[in-house]
């Protein structure tokens, strides 16, 4: 189907989405969930498929693990669509009602965005989240995978389409567009008259392309190059585990630790551990001057280092003098996602909270946690780094706008 089509497919479906009630919305999402489970067999063909060849193409070990699929995946796919039926439904929500002193009774209610554009690279989760949290705020999604997952996309997407027409609701509420070429991707960042909002989920070349080249509203979601600060108050027993969970649970993932940051008071005792944990873990270790000292196998880091989101078992680590030096460090470096200090003192978690510029801070846990699924939102769209609109993950309250409903008497205007 030609883009066009596609996007008047989606404009025209808006209204049958707005009149879907809840509980309609909910038992949809239940058999959307049901029905990618009965469809794993032909989801996991379908990214074998993808898999082989991204190997033949030389792709990292980050995003094949972005993009390969199992039945554990497909059912933590299923299971997040499930999750999302049982949330609050946004929609009708009264943000806050007031009254004027002419009598107008003014009230603030949530409604969807419309329709929702998501442009995405090699993770065929996203193809299920979006179309659950789409959804249940009452849009209609067109989705815009990578060609390096467009047989798990396809496969994903029948399923969901074929349930939904099964039970009378429109297939339209999401439609997936299968050309690969990057000229459709362009044209389709121009289709503002049919598209209310679109957002971007891959690597920081592909957000950058669609924010630069978009005419529609963009909601950026950033690249993480995401730091743990280890304090000189810290406790070591906590901050070797946190940094193996944030560094090594899934390498190719937005939220996985890029750089370690070090108070030099503790450098000595901490580095050892830490390179030896880095070791077991197969993580290289690239250093600054002074940390480096301390271990056997670091390499030199460089300055490209600390502002790179590896997607890789590499890490930097950056000697400070102080939580000051560490704050400056990151917000000159990091992507505005997730940052970590490790650390018993109130006093320096506080400042660290207060003054680093990030959607998400943490004392004391790993930055794997920055997640819809783990905030409880039951899946995300994605992680946005930006101010305006939708900050972190971004759930079903994120995915909806708001209008004005006002009540009169008769009022005019003097």
């Amino acid at each position: 189907m030609v883009l066009l089509d596609i996007c008047k497919n989606a404009k025209a479906a808006k209204p049958a989405m707005i009149k879907l009630s809840t509980k309609e919305k909910n038992g949809a999402l239940l058999a959307v969930a049901d029905g990618l489970i009965k469809d794993c067999g032909k989801i996991l063909e379908a990214n074998r498929i993808d898999y082989e060849n991204g190997e033949k193409n030389g792709m990292n070990q980050g995003l094949l693990d972005r993009l390969k699929l199992d039945e554990k995946r497909v059912e933590a796919m299923a299971e997040g669509i499930r999750e999302v039926s049982a949330l609050e439904d946004p929609i009708g929500q009264e943000i806050e009602h007031f009254e004027r002193p002419n009598g107008l009774k003014i009230k603030k209610i949530r409604v969807p965005l419309g329709v929702v554009g998501i442009i995405y690279e090699s993770r065929p989760n996203v193809t299920a989240d979006a179309f659950a949290l789409t959804f249940k705020s009452g849009n209609v999604t067109i989705l815009k995978g990578g060609s390096d997952a467009i047989n798990s996309n396809i496969a994903i997407t029948n399923s969901i389409r074929n349930t939904l027409q099964s039970l009378g609701i429109t297939a339209d509420a999401i439609q997936l567009i299968e050309a690969t070429d990057r000229q459709v991707t362009t044209d389709f960042m121009k289709m503002k008259e049919y598209v209310d909002v679109l957002i971007p989920r891959g690597s920081a070349g592909l957000i950058r392309a669609v924010v630069e080249n978009s005419n529609i509203p963009v909601i950026e979601t950033g690249t993480g190059n995401c730091h743990i600060y280890v304090d000189k108050d810290a406790d070591l027993k906590k901050a070797i585990p946190i940094i193996i969970n944030a560094k090594t649970q899934r390498i190719g993932v937005c939220n996985a630790a890029e750089s370690l940051i070090v108070h030099e008071d503790i450098m000595e005792k901490f580095l050892p551990e830490f390179e030896k944990a880095m070791k077991e873990h197969s993580v290289e270790v690239r250093a600054d001057k002074p940390s480096k000292a301390y271990m056997s196998f670091a390499i030199d880091a460089t300055e490209e280092d600390f502002g790179k989101e590896y997607l890789d078992y590499i890490i930097s680590v950056k000697s400070v003098k102080c939580v000051d030096e560490a704050i400056d460090h990151i917000n000159k470096y990091g992507t505005g996602h997730s940052e970590a200090i490790i650390t018993e003192n109130k006093e320096t978690a506080d400042k660290f909270l207060a003054l680093v510029d990030a959607a998400c801070v943490y004392v004391n846990a790993s930055t794997r946690f920055t997640d819809g699924f783990e905030f409880g939102f039951g899946a995300e769209i994605g992680i946005s780094t930006q101010k305006l609109h939708a900050r972190g993950p971004m759930g079903l309250k994120e995915l909806t706008s708001y209008k004005y409903q006002i009540y009169g008497n008769g009022q005019t205007r003097k």
